[in-house]
């Protein structure tokens, strides 16, 4: 790299000033009041990998002086982070369409009985909570005091809580006895404490995104994910910690623990929600996904996380990172309780353009054997961490529900990485304002790998190549397509074979439980473990099937039964 190419580079990313062209030239310039010229469009070319004539460079420097006031003004304009793009992301560009059956979901509670000790109530399904609750063998009012008391026994440790809501959380309970005591009960969820991602808005508490340029911030808004459960009757105990702009489990007030093992992270971004399902501190929870942050900290903590098809779930009132990849879903104990709190959360909301209504048919007693089941073959080969695990799982698959398993390639002619960087254009555009007012110098988290780092590195993603990602996005939700007509469900290693990438950015439904807990290596007598797991994936829209499948196999073994040490 030549000596100015370098100082070019490194005034850009000190400025952190807007993309390529005209984002590399202006990052050029001393001062406000210089203007454009030739030999900035010169160094300017060298890094978009493109050469012009010194005829077509004085053009060039004609244009850009004119539009720089033009950006200037368009900073003036207010732009808070829950302005969505004047454009919608829409999954069915790929052929996708949504299903017009309109059965509603068919569940009734088990009849089960009060367990002997609160240890074991804590660790019980939303499933069997609501019998429980229905019946009156428990009530609310008890169950949220155990929870909100294993939070705060656990939490020091964890360090998975940034704001308790107790008063909020006494009144539902309080109101939820009340009417399922007079007979009126609204459903499973009636009731049940949960806890919310902290990038969700609730009124009166606040809401930090996990970072320090935030940890004061108050909404005036309730986020409507948040307003449908409230609906259901269910009880929010507290607001749980994410990484610091929805990346990793390091927040402003520390790193987040994984249950199974203290020492380690609990990954993210839903960290809170993952370490506090994992505890047995809340019944479920709600977590955010744009690229791993639902599946990844899942796997990390032993739990099961839902990540609904694209707009399935509103996200009003939820903290933008992509408005083209952000899912909201829940974490629980098991995919039939994820299924019970989508049925609750799903819908099509005004405040969000890109949510839908779908319909939802999950069974309770779903029969998977008409279900079309693939693997995706490349995933599963060769030796790597969870191997044994995830082969089993296809065994059971096979031996255990009698699924003819086909093998599946995913598309593999299509740049993937390149077409991820629209998640850090727009997460540079959602936090434009804090890069440009250096505000992200305050987050705790800098360097390589780092949102201020990102926010700055893609201000030299040029406009057009952001285009053209968009435009390679259908290609890749095109050859989804064709691959789901082949399947109606697939399985896979979450970090493996391309499907955590391609299914984010194609929006394709997920489940992802756990499938192992392996002794530690330095440990190997002690208790703590590491969790492996598994996802399955299904069509557009055919969450129901996913999370049917995903729910037979946990009746046939028991990985989500398993608790984590409570020291």
């Amino acid at each position: 790299m030549s000596v100015d190419r370098r100082r070019f580079l490194e005034s850009c990313s000190a400025l952190g000033l807007t993309g390529l062209f005209p984002g590399a030239l202006y990052a050029q310039l001393d001062d406000e009041d210089e203007a454009v010229t030739a030999e900035h469009v010169a160094a300017a070319e060298r890094i978009v990998g493109l050469s012009f004539s010194e005829e077509e460079r004085a053009l060039i420097v004609e244009g850009m002086n004119e539009k720089r006031a033009q950006y200037e003004a368009l900073r003036e304009v207010a732009l808070p982070n829950e302005v969505v793009p004047a454009e919608t992301f829409d999954p069915r560009i790929g052929g996708a369409r949504i299903p017009e059956d309109d059965r509603p979901m068919q569940w009734a509670p088990r009849p089960v009985g009060r367990p002997a000790s609160d240890e074991d109530l804590a660790f019980m399904t939303v499933a069997e909570l609501a019998h429980l609750l229905r019946t009156r063998q428990v009530t609310s009012t008890e169950l949220t005091e155990l929870y909100l008391a294993r939070l705060k026994r656990y939490d020091p440790v964890l360090e998975a809580v940034v704001t308790f809501t107790e008063e909020r959380a006494r009144e539902q309970a309080r109101r939820a006895d009340e009417e399922i005591a007079a007979g009126r009960w609204r459903g499973p969820l009636h009731g049940i404490p949960w806890g919310a991602k902290d990038l969700l808005a609730v009124e009166g508490y606040k809401t930090t995104w996990g970072a320090v340029p935030y940890k004061d911030q108050v909404i005036d808004a309730t986020a409507a994910v948040v307003q449908k459960l409230d609906a259901a009757g269910a009880v929010l105990v507290a607001k749980l910690t994410l990484g610091a702009l929805a990346w990793g489990d390091v927040w402003y007030g520390g790193t987040t623990k994984n249950p199974w093992n203290v020492e380690q992270g609990s990954s993210g971004s839903s960290a809170g929600p993952g370490s506090a399902v994992a505890a047995g501190c809340v019944g479920f929870a709600i977590g955010s996904e744009t690229l791993g942050s639902i599946v990844s900290p899942s796997t990390r903590n032993g739990v099961t996380g839902h990540r609904p098809t694209f707009g399935a779930v509103s996200r009003t009132g939820a903290m933008a990172l992509s408005w083209t990849m952000d899912k909201l879903g829940p974490m629980a104990r098991s995919a039939e309780d994820c299924a019970l709190v989508f049925d609750a959360i799903r819908g099509a909301d005004p405040g969000d353009p890109a949510s839908v209504d779908v319909p939802f048919s999950y069974e309770q007693d779903f029969d998977v054997s008409a279900l079309r089941v693939g693997f995706v073959e490349e995933a599963f080969e060769g030796d790597y961490d969870n191997a044994a695990a995830d082969r089993q799982t296809l065994d059971v698959l096979r031996d255990e529900l009698g699924l003819d398993l086909r093998p599946i390639a995913l598309p593999g002619d299509l740049p993937v990485g390149a077409i991820l960087n629209t998640l850090d254009v727009e997460a540079a555009a959602a936090f434009d304002a804090l890069t440009r007012t250096r505000g992200v110098d305050r987050m705790v988290r800098q360097g390589e790998n780092t949102w201020p780092n990102v926010f700055r590195t893609a201000r030299f993603v040029p406009a057009v190549e952001h285009v053209q990602m968009r435009r390679a996005r259908t290609r890749l939700m095109q050859a989804m397509h064709e691959v789901m007509q082949r399947v109606d469900v697939f399985v896979s290693p979450p970090f493996r074979g391309g499907t955590l990438g391609i299914t984010n950015l194609t929006g394709h439904p997920c489940v992802c439980i756990p499938n192992a807990f392996h002794p530690l290596e330095d440990q190997p007598d002690s208790p703590r473990r590491r969790p492996g797991s598994i996802t399955f994936v299904g069509a557009l829209y055919r969450d129901a099937e996913v999370l049917g499948l995903a729910h037979a196999y946990q009746q046939v073994t028991d990985f989500h039964r398993r608790r984590p040490p409570t020291e």
